[in-house]
């Protein structure tokens, strides 16, 4: 049986940290990894995890059956026109570029293209990635099925309707970012108050950790469980008002709407 190509064209964090998880994970096997980056250094130290070099994006996509787009929206419409050269009917293109639909990267390469869309998170570098995916009709359920398989060794993975793509990418794509901004508004404070940073630090990030499991693993919705850490009259009731008054959940609305806006302008 013949391996599977799987081809990476941009080596940045988080390619690597892609290519890496197939490389340790059971799928090793069964896969052989090409990269393209104009940085040769970056694919260079990739061949330790058995990952061929790409002399172009045209020669990685002629060579691969799933050609993974791990490059920056704003550069992502020549790096489609110069892979187009290498592609054939039964290429899929995987694309984790942010707003990019599969729609342009059909217009960009060919009319009748496989296009696999995901929107996944910085936290996969470390094997915790949260990651959305959503494909064109013109995928099969096999080929799908190879690159969620490889998503969720990655992290959790989810599959979502292609049309919410960038409405998602607030949700678990830049939230990590906003995740931490809320974290070091407590770590701040602790410093602030004379509390050692890195006790802080650990006790915040536990918390952090704790709390969503009990979101995952309690049975309770988000309302109950406020309500388990709220005693009448207590400490935690006192920061909720402050909360409430500075309307918390509007700016996070706020904060999501103004990112997914941002991926309709670079859709465009």
């Amino acid at each position: 049986m013949s391996k599977i190509s799987i081809g990476f064209i941009g080596a940045g964090n988080m390619g690597t940290a892609i290519m890496k998880g197939i490389a340790s994970s059971s799928l090793s096997g069964d896969v052989q990894l090409y990269a393209f980056d104009p940085d040769t250094s970056k694919v260079e130290a990739l061949s330790e995890f058995g990952v061929k070099p790409a002399e172009s994006e045209a020669s990685l996509t002629a060579e691969c059956k799933y050609v993974f787009l791990a490059v920056k929206p704003q550069i992502i419409e020549g790096v489609l026109e110069a892979a187009a050269k290498g592609a054939t009917a039964d290429t899929v293109f995987v694309s984790i570029a942010a707003g990019i639909t599969d729609e342009f990267v059909a217009k960009k390469t060919l009319p009748e293209a496989k296009v696999i869309l995901v929107m996944p998170n910085t936290p996969l570098l470390l094997g915790e990635g949260a990651s959305a995916l959503s494909r064109n009709d013109r995928v099969t359920d096999e080929e799908f099925g190879i690159i969620l398989n490889i998503f969720k060794i990655c992290g959790k993975a989810a599959v979502i309707s292609k049309d919410k793509m960038k409405e998602i990418i607030a949700i678990n794509g830049s939230s990590p970012a906003f995740i931490y901004l809320f974290a070091k508004g407590f770590i701040d404070y602790a410093a602030s108050v004379g509390i050692d940073s890195a006790a802080a630090t650990e006790l915040f990030t536990q918390s952090l950790i704790g709390s969503a499991k009990m979101i995952t693993d309690s049975g309770k919705t988000i309302d109950e469980l406020i309500k388990m850490v709220s005693s009448p009259g207590g400490t935690t009731l006192a920061g909720l008002d402050r909360l409430y008054e500075g309307e918390l959940t509007k700016v996070v609305n706020n904060c999501c709407e103004s990112c997914t806006k941002r991926a309709y302008e670079l859709s465009k």
